[in-house]
């Protein structure tokens, strides 16, 4: 199963110079709950964001620069390699960034865990739009954190594509 997890505004922002626009620890619990023990693919401008790999899952990084490298975290330079990596650490793969690795892995994934930030945010980073394919699963409560409110969203891929209406 590969499912993409992101956080974004109502106009799809995802980051600013590299960073997060907001700050809310209860997402950062909750992306930590829902990626510990998977493999996590995510571009190297993502991984250079979080300055570090993260314990206790597999980072695979994605880049087109043959002589990156990093300690701790596996290297590919294309998507499809990235996943088949991830996949050896759990059976779900968590697509976690950044803006181009969301819009190649968005036609094939199977489930989209949104937080989905009630504030608009300026930013220069955004998340594909997705649309009818996907079926809305589970909605939480509206929350709020540091004056930002927030809610936690999981979509799945509607059978054969189909629109949910």
């Amino acid at each position: 199963m590969i499912s993409l997890m992101v956080a974004h505004d109502p106009n799809h922002v995802i980051g600013k110079n590299n960073q997060l626009p907001w700050h809310i620890p209860e997402d950062l619990a909750y992306f930590k709950k829902h990626t510990l023990g998977k493999g996590m693919v995510m571009g190297r401008n993502t991984f250079e964001s979080i300055g570090r790999p993260l314990p206790k899952r597999r980072n695979v990084v994605v880049t087109r620069n043959t002589d990156y490298t990093v300690q701790g975290a596996d290297i590919t330079h294309n998507l499809e390699d990235a996943i088949e990596l991830a996949k050896e650490q759990h059976e779900e793969v968590m697509i976690i960034g950044g803006e181009q690795i969301f819009r190649e892995a968005l036609p094939i994934a199977d489930r989209l865990y949104i937080t989905l930030v009630h504030q608009s945010f300026e930013g220069d980073t955004f998340f594909p739009e997705y649309g009818r394919e996907w079926k809305l699963v589970s909605e939480s409560e509206r929350q709020h954190s540091n004056g930002i409110p927030y809610s936690y969203l999981v979509y799945e891929r509607n059978a054969g594509g189909e629109s949910g209406d």
